[in-house]
């Protein structure tokens, strides 16, 4: 159950109301969360070479759109950093080269999870970061990290999946968002969305419109996280709209 509500009474605190509810709670053994529908939560984003997703969440946070506090902005390349600059937004380039060994992953992965730490990161959003994380990273972010990718996985892995797609003749474009965990892209899912698409179409053009479902999808997935309308529920999830 989620049920939003507002007090009449403002004299009544939230600390007043968690001291109260808990008490309930207790009795009836309940597994229960309390949140203040203003506080905007503080949000990392990551993004490697591909901006699309990074670009439409600034824009939405910039506009009001998004009800979140952007801390941070984490990348293993150069390539936004005027783009954060543009935003105020500190921007951490943290490189690790194709290849990298374990242990410079590792080191690299505790820079990260410094900054998420430092900042007090609520929600780590992986806005098409092309790196694989470690088992470890993925369990200390456990819950709190959202990632996007094309639907047509387990299908045409690799570069240029759109490519692929254009030469086997597609007639769907998708995009899935979800939670982060160990097993590579198959996490609890959160939002999906398709695009129909034809043979008259070039690459190019299926590469565009996956991109723009990719922004929606994953755009809808973090405003319903920080607006705590998702509920991990075994390997699924449940969405109150």
């Amino acid at each position: 159950m989620r049920v939003h509500f507002s007090a009449e009474d403002s004299q009544i605190s939230d600390e007043a109301l968690r001291a109260e509810f808990a008490s309930l709670g207790g009795d009836m053994q309940m597994q229960w969360q309390l949140h203040d529908a203003h506080h905007k939560p503080r949000v990392m984003l990551m993004v490697s070479k591909i901006g699309h997703c990074l670009n439409d969440l600034l824009f939405r946070y910039k506009s009001g759109l998004l009800p979140v506090e952007i801390r941070a902005i984490v990348s293993n390349h150069t390539d936004f950093y005027q783009l954060a600059a543009s935003y105020n937004i500190p921007f951490h380039h943290l490189a690790l080269a194709a290849g990298a060994s374990a242990e410079a992953k590792r080191v690299q992965e505790q820079k990260v999870l410094e900054i998420v730490a430092d900042n007090n990161i609520e929600l780590v959003v992986l806005a098409r970061y092309m790196q694989i994380l470690s088992p470890e990273m993925c369990n200390a972010l456990k819950g709190k990290a959202i990632n996007i990718h094309h639907s047509f996985l387990p299908s045409f892995k690799g570069a240029k999946p759109y490519y692929q797609a254009h030469e086997r003749g597609v007639k769907l474009i998708g995009a899935t968002a979800h939670f982060v965990t160990g097993d590579l892209d198959e996490g609890p899912i959160i939002e999906q969305d398709v695009e129909r698409v034809d043979h008259a179409m070039e690459p190019d053009t299926l590469t565009a419109i996956g991109r723009d479902v990719e922004c929606v999808v994953l755009a809808r997935a973090v405003k319903w996280f920080v607006e705590h309308r998702i509920l991990l529920n075994g390997h699924k999830t449940v969405v109150f709209k």
